[in-house]
């Protein structure tokens, strides 16, 4: 059975191809799977319109939102992940250009598990690509991470 997918809610298909080379360079095996707006992390998430086949699309292990969206923003979809009750424990990380105390502090209250800001660089591209992996694979995190810097690390019990 291969990994579950790590969903990636992006418009901007350059930095989809970005992040999908440092899965790629980082080794990670969970398939990057991009949608390119907030309506379709809900169509992908609820089994409904293009991806109601879960064997084509399988439940991901993680969702990536970029919070500057067409359709729904990555806020409206956090806000509507977590009220769902299917979901609720679901991981989600909002990955953003945007740096602003106020779209941090709307993110984490909505009850997004992490913040990033996009790296501007290759090198935290990479690192980015391995930290996202390595937090795919550890079961003992069960969806509970921490940031430390710009950096992901799962609790440990």
């Amino acid at each position: 059975m291969s990994p579950a997918p790590v969903l990636y809610a992006e418009d901007s298909e350059d930095d989809a191809f970005l992040l999908q080379r440092a899965f790629t360079q980082a080794g990670v095996t969970h398939p990057l799977v991009v949608v390119p707006n907030g309506k379709a992390v809900v169509h992908y998430l609820s089994a409904t319109g293009q991806y109601v086949d879960r064997a084509q699309h399988p439940f991901p292990r993680l969702v990536l939102l970029d919070i500057k969206m067409p359709h729904r923003t990555g806020l409206d979809v956090l806000c509507w992940i977590r009220q769902q009750p299917e979901l609720r424990r679901l991981p989600v990380i909002i990955l953003t250009s945007s740096a602003q105390d106020r779209d941090i502090a709307s993110a984490y209250s909505l009850g997004a598990n992490g913040y990033l800001v996009k790296p501007s660089n290759a090198a935290g591209l990479a690192q980015l690509g391995k930290d996202l992996g390595r937090l795919c694979d550890a079961p003992e995190a069960e969806g509970a991470w921490t940031l430390h810097g710009n950096r992901l690390d799962p609790l440990t019990k």
